[in-house]
């Protein structure tokens, strides 16, 4: 017994000098964001393969956990809308019958194309993102009922009465003895954006505050590590950046999170369609994924286990992963998809109308073209609008001489907003146009000559251009004073005089920088999206327009020519990407 003793108090001398090592854990956490409906690796409005969607995501997912079984897989939201196969099956969802009456595939769509995606994949959560309401909420609880996995906003609230069902807001899961909690977020600017019965019975709060709480919550639970998933941007900073253009408020507010909320260990977020492959904010971690499938975002924990069992983390890291032109997609994802892509290609396929002579959208940012005015020649004729404001969103689209299919108007337009008549004035028109004009950079002189002369703070979806009225935009002067000659019917437009006003229900909330829209009143609202306006219009009308009308310019001339080589410099980069 004596010998024993005597053993052990060796024993616990040798254990102070030479301690044991620490058990140590490594937890992934693999995040998508802005998914939008992609699932086949191909870009359905140019018809090509592209480096995107769920399918070759499913690959480097595969290969993460062969690297490392302890992960969850997340996404960020804005999954069920976005591609021509999500679109075909929503209209399929809402009216019983695919678009265009076209017959219904030999296989049944039996559930939501990226639920089943995302359940063949295993994910553990997805979060709520605003596109999500897109649909309406018969979509989206079709959605969520076809789901193996929760989706999650904390700061999503019930109405009291309103009968909806709550959205979780956090999920808390075991891996290798760590407990890890997620928790999700978004945006509370939906109601800038949608109409009220896409979101009945639900509220949206701050985020940090429900960030905050929902922490509260989960002291009893005691995580190990929390990550908070947010479908957000990370919001501006001193420092300026795209995602310091204007957005509405509260809309990007993942650095808020990192900055203002204690016990969080790391932020992954979405919303902007931007991507950071890893910061630190003190020592919180934030990360985003590209969107539509075009990269997989890896945050890797290193948690050290203490004398009382709990693990802390002492390391993270973090990284994009990228979907290649080579990365291999997922045989078995393609074959769950199958029926609905097929439902896609034939809707795109339908021919609609006649185009007389080519069309090129390059320069559909720097002067006016045929193809943005069939855009704007819809909403004034839909609206019975004076003044009708649009982007040109796809400058890569070309329009052959022949026949105009589905898949070329899906690529003139490719969001699935709807249009709204606003009661407005000429003062709003003029700031508009001052917002847009942000798009391009001032200069002088030889400065003119010498791209870029467009702003990398301003995305060029968030360009409008308007119809309806005449215009000069004078890059020769500063910001919030460039817009020049301002006419309506041929007279200077007065700030005073009563206009209404066609624009989409984004820029009716306000995105974009466009404020001056956010509390004019709604005199008219579409029941479809733009895109089917276009069809609609056109299937009647039989033929886009040839020419454009010139209504708008930029000068001086030197900036005009060297933004449009500039264009058409771009246009061979696209090509030959």
């Amino acid at each position: 017994m004596r010998r024993l003793r005597r053993f052990q108090a060796v024993f616990a001398l040798c254990l102070l000098a030479f301690p044991l090592a620490a058990e140590r854990v490594v937890v992934s956490v693999l995040a998508t964001t802005d998914l939008h409906g992609n699932i086949y690796p191909i870009d359905y409005f140019r018809d090509q393969p592209a480096a995107r969607g769920l399918a070759r995501i499913s690959t480097l997912v595969r290969a993460a956990r062969a690297e490392n079984p302890n992960a969850l897989l997340i996404d960020c939201g804005d999954t069920i809308q976005g591609t021509p196969l999500e679109y075909v099956y929503q209209q399929y969802v809402r009216t019983g019958k695919l678009p265009l009456s076209l017959p219904m595939p030999d296989e049944p769509l039996r559930a939501d194309p990226m639920m089943l995606a995302m359940n063949h994949l295993r994910y553990d959560a997805l979060v709520l993102g605003n596109h999500d309401f897109n649909y309406g909420l018969r979509s989206l609880d079709r959605a969520r009922a076809d789901a193996r996995f929760p989706w999650l906003s904390a700061n999503t609230a019930v109405e009291p009465g309103s009968g909806r069902r709550p959205f979780a807001p956090y999920l808390l899961k075991t891996v290798a003895g760590v407990r890890v909690a997620v928790i999700g977020v978004t945006t509370p600017a939906i109601p800038n954006w949608e109409k009220p019965e896409n979101y009945r019975g639900y509220r949206f709060e701050p985020a940090v505050e429900a960030v905050e709480r929902t922490l509260a919550q989960l002291r009893s639970e005691r995580p190990d590590l929390v990550v908070v998933a947010a479908h957000a941007g990370r919001g501006p900073d001193p420092g300026g950046g795209a995602e310091a253009a204007r957005g509405a408020p509260g809309e990007n507010m993942a650095l808020d999170i990192a900055t203002r909320v204690e016990g969080v260990d790391a932020v992954v977020y979405g919303h902007s369609h931007l991507e950071l492959a890893g910061e630190k904010i003190g020592n919180v971690l934030l990360v985003q994924p590209r969107n539509w499938g075009m990269s997989l975002a890896r945050l890797d924990f290193t948690l050290e286990r203490s004398p009382d069992g709990r693990f802390a983390v002492v390391e993270k890291t973090s990284r994009l992963i990228p979907v290649r032109a080579n990365t291999e997609a997922d045989p078995e994802l393609i074959r769950i998809a199958r029926p609905y892509h097929e439902a896609a290609e034939r809707y795109l396929n339908t021919v609609v109308a006649e185009a007389a002579e080519p069309l090129d959208g390059a320069a559909g940012r720097v002067e006016d073209t045929p193809l943005v005015d069939a855009i704007q020649a819809v909403q004034l004729a839909f609206t019975g609008a004076d003044v009708s404001f649009t982007a040109m969103f796809n400058p890569r689209l070309r329009v052959a001489k022949g026949p105009v299919t589905v898949r070329q108007i899906a690529a003139l337009y490719v969001y699935d907003n709807e249009l709204y008549a606003l009661e407005g004035d000429g003062k709003m028109v003029k700031d508009a146009l001052e917002n847009s004009a942000r798009y391009f950079v001032s200069c002088r002189d030889e400065a003119c000559t010498r791209p870029p002369l467009t702003n990398p703070r301003v995305a060029g979806y968030n360009y409008d251009m308007a119809e309806g009225v005449e215009y000069e935009i004078d890059l020769t002067q500063p910001e919030g004073n460039r817009i020049r000659n301002l006419r309506w019917k041929g007279r200077p437009l007065s700030p005073g005089q009563k206009l209404r006003i066609a624009v989409n229900n984004y820029r009716a909330g306000g995105s974009g920088g466009y404020g001056m829209f956010r509390s004019a009143p709604v005199v008219w609202q579409s029941g479809e999206d733009i895109r089917q306006l276009i069809i609609d219009y056109y299937s009647r009308k039989r033929q886009l327009p040839v020419k454009a009308d010139g209504n708008w310019r930029i000068v001086p001339a030197a900036a005009r020519e060297t933004l449009l080589r500039q264009a058409q410099a771009e246009a061979r980069q696209a090509a030959a990407r």
